[in-house]
């Protein structure tokens, strides 16, 4: 197209590169919708940078999006971790956190009491004086008292005190 019938958004080289290097270090970006932001919370450039950037790789499918409560949420594909690594000039060897295994330790994890051998819990102490009509507390009201149902729900008139 000639240069008079599109916007072009100029953008310093290095700035574009900070933003292609951190969504590859991540595989995920996050800016919220403010053009005028100096600058972009996990790199050091303006958030509208980051914003068109992020939104030619969406052009291209190279990321996908999400946008929920002024926030612009982005998500790499296949074929934008290919043209990071082959832009960035970066080994196979190389991906992006969101692609790696989490490993945890087994010791981390909590671990809840032994169950008796037919797999359901013991009653415990307030269960059973709620199931009696206590209420939980020590609320010694019946179930009548205190709650006559929605209006209109079938209730019947107000009560007349």
């Amino acid at each position: 197209r000639p240069l008079t019938e599109c916007a072009i958004m100029l953008m310093p080289k290095k700035n574009r590169r900070a933003i292609h290097e951190q969504l590859f270090r991540e595989g995920v970006m996050v800016a919220e919708k403010n053009f005028v932001m100096t600058k972009h919370g996990e790199v050091e450039v303006p958030n509208l940078h980051v914003i068109k950037a992020l939104t030619s790789l969406k052009s291209r499918g190279y990321v996908k999006e999400q946008f929920a409560w002024r926030h612009y949420y982005w998500y790499l594909t296949n074929e934008g971790i290919d043209f990071l690594r082959n832009d960035l000039n970066l080994p196979p060897e190389i991906v992006p956190a969101t692609l790696k295994r989490q490993t945890r330790p087994e010791s981390d994890r909590p671990r809840g009491a032994a169950r008796p051998e037919g797999g359901a819990r013991p009653p415990t102490q307030d269960r059973q004086e709620y199931r009696r009509g206590g209420g939980f507390g020590g609320d010694s009201r019946k179930p009548d008292e205190g709650f006559r149902g929605g209006f209109g729900r079938g209730g019947g008139p107000p009560k007349q005190a």
